[in-house]
This record gives structure tokens, sequence and C-alpha cells, in this order.
């Protein structure tokens, strides 16, 4: 059975939570978030009257033998609510209070979120009216409540596997139409261009490339780009009063892996500007003659992990290169080619750890003839020809591949620079 309640009438239930649930892990920027989401809906429900609402999700539970209602899902939006909810009413009490909290990490995390909490209010002190109002009539959330443990495991299941384990990308599209609320027309239009791309393809753009070059022009290492990840890509309001954001806003339609972008209607457009960006690099590698060397070795049928991490990683460089300049000179890819493929003969054993180390800069391993942080060089660059005049080692010492089989490739990478090949027989 799924009913649709307000926050307080969630709150007002006999909520428990089973031994089975894991630690409370919201963070702070989770809060944060919460927060602005309940801020927004308040303005947006004051700009829209007409009993608008804002749900905030789906609760599932199931009733115990206690008359308890076990919180089978949502658990962490639960004790959320109930830390904002004592903040703003501190005579407030429920069934969650009475839990002790004994895991160390759940009471760090209470602890730190509160505190927020207080924080926040401090700087917004006029709002707390407005959010003890929204709690009874504009947040709300569907309960779907079950009478079996099997049932309700069975339907968390599906909802965190199939129905609510959205892509990265679907979320940031969802964000994004949010903000383009005030412009339906440009809202119909956006939907319509992105479901004409191939959702692999936006995927591969953001995991590949986007994100990685992100991390690495800050001298980050990258990590797999995850829902968690996807405030590096929600943008600035278009309303925000920032210096930087009114620079951003006068930069657009221009775009720049490394910096901000107005929500909206840009976020769908920046996707498809990569999308054609990182296709044109690709055949201009393909079309000219000068890079026939270049193209042998990206054609070379390898299917090792390795050899994959070292062209991705070379596109990922050429792709930062090509953003900011907009430039193909030969000597410049040729540079930056021979940095990417000089790992592959640098280690015998290559994995994207390696390739994420050498990314920001190599961190002092003397395995590599080659330690620039060479994303980060881009980023700083003021003139193209600054990446075209590094210096670039072509030759390891000891004059050889770490792995033999890769003699082949560092013969050509030599030639490539115009160096002596000197013959193994």
């Amino acid at each position: 059975m799924a009913e649709i309640k307000s926050i307080n009438e969630l709150l007002n239930i006999n909520l428990d939570i089973p031994n089975y649930q894991r630690p409370y892990k919201w963070s702070i920027q989770n809060i944060q978030d919460l927060l602005s989401d309940i801020k927004n809906a308040i303005v947006d429900a004051e700009k829209y009257r007409d009993g608008f609402k804002y749900r905030i999700g789906t609760i599932i539970l199931h009733e115990n033998e206690n008359e308890y209602f076990n919180i089978v899902d949502g658990q962490q939006r639960i004790i959320s609510l109930v830390l904002l909810k004592k903040y703003l009413e501190p005579d407030f009490i429920c069934s969650i209070l009475e839990n002790e909290f004994s895991n160390k990490i759940t009471q760090m995390n209470i602890h730190n979120n509160y505190m927020f909490i207080c924080e926040w209010f401090a700087a917004n002190d006029k709002m707390k009216k407005d959010f003890i109002k929204a709690f009874d009539e504009i947040l709300e959330v569907v309960i779907i409540c079950v009478d079996k443990v099997s049932e309700a495991f069975q339907l968390f299941d599906s909802q965190n596997t199939r129905g609510k384990a959205l892509d990265p990308h679907d979320l940031l599209k969802a964000y994004h139409l949010r903000e383009m609320k005030n412009y339906p027309y440009e809202m119909e239009h956006a939907v319509t261009k992105w479901e004409e791309k191939d959702t692999k393809d936006i995927r591969k753009l953001f995991d590949l490339y986007l994100f990685p070059i992100w991390n690495w022009s800050h001298g980050i290492k990258s990590r797999p780009f995850t829902a968690k990840e996807i405030d590096t890509y929600k943008g600035i309001s278009e309303s925000s009063s920032y210096t930087y954001a009114r620079r951003a806003s006068k930069a657009m339609p221009y775009f720049q892996i490394t910096e901000p972008f107005i929500a909206g209607n840009d976020f769908f457009e920046m996707v498809e500007h990569y999308l054609y960006l990182l296709s044109d690099i690709k055949n201009e590698i393909a079309r000219k003659s000068e890079f026939e060397i270049i193209k042998g070795i990206l054609n070379i049928k390898n299917n090792s992990a390795g050899f994959r991490y070292t062209k991705n990683l070379f596109y990922c460089a050429l792709l930062c290169y090509y953003d900011k300049f907009h430039n193909f000179e030969e000597m410049a890819v040729k540079k930056l080619f021979t940095w990417a493929f000089m790992i592959r003969i640098d280690l015998e054993n290559l994995g994207f750890d390696s390739i994420n180390k050498y990314a920001v800069g190599g961190e002092g391993n003397s395995r590599y003839t080659n330690e620039i942080a060479m994303f980060s060089k881009i980023n700083l660059a003021r003139m193209h020809n600054e990446i075209s005049g590094m210096q670039i080692k072509a030759r390891r010492d000891p004059d050889s591949p770490a792995d033999p089989k890769w003699n082949e490739l560092y013969n050509k990478i030599k030639i490539m620079n115009g160096l002596e090949v000197v013959s193994n027989e």
C-alpha cells in the first residue's frame, strides 16, 4: 500500500531502525543539498501557489510485532529530517529520538550534521518559520508499507537496482531540466535533443573524458563517475550574483572542461559540444597524413587493459589541449602522444591506478621517463606553444621497454620524434 504523506505525518509514525540497517552516513554535503532543495521548494511554492508540493523521495516500511514500523529504505533521509525538525522545534519528540545510536560513524555524522544545521540557520534565520510550515504544507514523501519482511526487501531491491538506480547522467538531466522550469519551450527542445543521442556515448563522455580531465587538471586523482560526483556538473544558477557566475554567464556558449557553466540549457549544449569535439579530434588524427605513425599505433589490435588506458590517456590530453586552444599543431599533438604512450613503455604492468598517478604528475616515481603533470600544465598554459615547446623524452634509460613485447611501439615513438632506432637483434 502506498500513501503520500507530509513530513510531519511521516515523523509522527512510530518508526524504528532495525539492526540490519547500515550506519547513518549522510555528510554535511548531503545536508547542505537537502536544505537547499527545501529552500528552493519554499520559493517555488510562493511563486506557483495552488497547492504546490515538493516530493523528497520514497520510504519503505514494514510493520513489526511491536506495532512499530521498521525502516527498510529511507533511513538516511529520515534521520536527517529528524535532526532538522529537532532544531526547528526543540520540544519535538518522536520514536527515532528514542534510539540509542551506538555506532561511532552514526554518532559522528549526527553531531556534525546537526552542528551544520545550526550554522546554516545562523545565516538564514528568517527562514525558520518557512521551514516549519514547509514540513506540514509543502514537503511530502511516498510511504510504501508492506506486511512481510520478504516483500519489503524485494521492493527495496527493485527500487535500488531497477527503479531507482539512475545513471548519474540521468540525474543530471533531471536536475538541469528542473532549472529550466521557466523556459518550457527550451526544456522540450533539450529533452528532444538528449533523447536523440546514444546514452552509451554520453556515459563514456563523462566516465572516460570529462570527469578524469576535470580531476587531473586540478591535480586530483580521478575516480569512478557516480551519482555522488554529480555536483561537479550542476553548474551555476542563472540568478547567482557571484562574480565568477556572472563571468561564466557572459562566456556562454563557449565552454571549457575545467571551468563552470550556467545550469539549465547550457548543460545540454555542453554535452552536445563535447560529443562533437571528441569526434572531431579523433577524425583529425585519422585524416591528416602527418599523424600516420600515431594513427598506426592507435589502430593496433591490442585488447589489453593497459593499452586501452594509454589510448584513452592520449585522447584525454588531446581533448584537454584542443578544448583550451582550439589548435591542432603537429608538434603539440606529437608531444602529447609521446608523453601518454611512454608510460606504456615504462611499465611492465599498467593499470588505471598507474595512469591516475602519471596524469597528476607521477608523484616522484622514478620509473616514469616523463614525470610531468600534463593536465595541470595545459590548464595553466597561456599559449599553445607552451605545450608544443615542452621537453618530452622519447628515449628511456635503459634504452629498451620494460616489457620486450613493446619494442615495436617504442621504436615507432622514437622514429616519430626523430631519434635513431638501434636494432635489438
